[in-house]
């Protein structure tokens, strides 16, 4: 009878405490919220160009600093500061009499020399039939002969002057050695000239076609040579997509530029090489010491597309929200090959199909669970184009 009521008694206090353990349970249950509903994205491949830029200078074909050649005064000015001038024509002056004079004296010398071989030759000609006929002494005849060689050498000297003087005058014009534009000129009608003056008269760009001058990083470099087909480096250039220009005022140059070279090697302080693009400028808009950026296409044919709000950093790493089969939800790094305005291309750690989340990722955490509210691609690259 004891054990009977010990019996029920503790089946009554078990009843009691599964009814509570049932009670909390429901309790929990309904209190837990409802997985947050929020947008898909699934990942799509497209063809796509993307742009790197970079900051150039630039510079004319040919930049020609004009010179005298010759010590004077400046006599004459035949252009003006931003001409236009063609190859050949008169730039400047220099007095030219002292110059003229010493041509004459050059001249006058040339003639006396001239005389003295005639002299010389008489003279070996008179003594020839003498020493034939054993009159005089054939030392006079050597005499004679090596006198007429000396005044040949002397008369070859005496050209040679007269070559250098007429050289000197015809320096006394300046002459343009390219067509281009006059930059400014340094120096005044009247002004004394001298061959080793610091300042050039004026320099002469020669701009038909405009140099621009930019540097790539070890890595951009890098990504270059991988990317373009070719065994050697000409070859690669030759299959680079030509590149734009955007000039000081954020406008797009109308002519499209080709690379032309590259640099021998790297400079050491900066990690940069050097390289050159080539732009025609047949209406002179572009002047040497312009500045501007470079762009520069890089062709994707099938990138992997995600839009760049989908992504969060962590260290320095890019990550994406996975969406499981499961519906939950996992960090993912990703590695992105370029970029547009709106969008990143992914080069590993996503393929076609996948599917991430495509904003509200701030609160997220791993293995949360979500309601998925898929988003259109298509209305997406319609509001946002690629």
């Amino acid at each position: 009878m004891k054990q009977s009521v010990k019996t029920r008694i503790i089946l009554l206090l078990s009843g009691i405490l599964l009814l509570q353990s049932c009670t909390k349970a429901a309790e929990n249950t309904a209190a837990a919220p409802p997985p947050p509903e929020l947008p898909v994205y699934t990942v799509i491949t497209s063809p796509a160009t993307v742009y790197q830029e970079f900051p150039t200078a630039l510079e004319g074909k040919n930049n020609v600093e004009i010179r005298s050649q010759v010590d004077g005064y400046l006599d004459k000015i035949y252009v003006e500061e931003g001409a236009y001038v063609r190859a050949g024509q008169p730039l400047f002056k220099i007095d030219s009499r002292a110059y003229g004079e010493q041509m004459h004296m050059a001249q006058a010398n040339l003639q006396v020399a001239n005389a003295n071989i005639q002299k010389a030759k008489v003279e070996v000609d008179r003594l020839e039939p003498l020493v034939i006929a054993k009159v005089v002494s054939d030392v006079q005849l050597r005499t004679a002969k090596a006198n007429y060689a000396a005044a040949v050498a002397a008369a070859s000297q005496a050209k040679a002057s007269v070559g250098g003087a007429r050289i000197n005058v015809g320096f006394t014009t300046i002459t343009a050695p390219v067509s281009g534009y006059i930059g400014r000129i340094q120096y005044k009608k009247g002004s004394l000239i001298s061959r080793n003056d610091a300042n050039p008269l004026t320099l002469l760009s020669d701009i038909s076609e405009i140099y621009a001058y930019f540097s790539l990083s070890e890595l951009d470099f890098i990504g270059f040579q991988k990317t373009y087909a070719g065994a050697t480096l000409e070859e690669k250039l030759k299959n680079m997509p030509m590149v734009d220009l955007i000039i000081a005022d954020n406008s797009l140059y109308p002519q499209r530029g080709v690379m032309k070279i590259v640099d021998g090697q790297f400079d050491r302080s900066t990690g940069a090489i050097s390289v050159r693009a080539v732009f025609p400028n047949p209406n002179g808009v572009l002047r040497t010491g312009n500045t501007g950026r470079i762009r520069m296409p890089q062709l994707f044919s099938n990138a992997v597309v995600i839009p760049q709000e989908s992504t969060f950093e962590i260290q320095d790493k890019t990550y994406v929200y996975v969406v499981g089969k499961d519906g939950k939800v996992n960090g993912k790094p990703v590695k992105i090959s370029g970029k547009t305005e709106s969008y990143y291309f992914i080069s590993e750690g996503l393929a076609k199909g996948d599917k991430i989340v495509f904003t509200g990722i701030g609160n997220l955490k791993d293995g949360v669970l979500i309601k998925q509210k898929p988003v259109s691609s298509d209305s997406l690259l319609n509001a946002k184009p690629l």
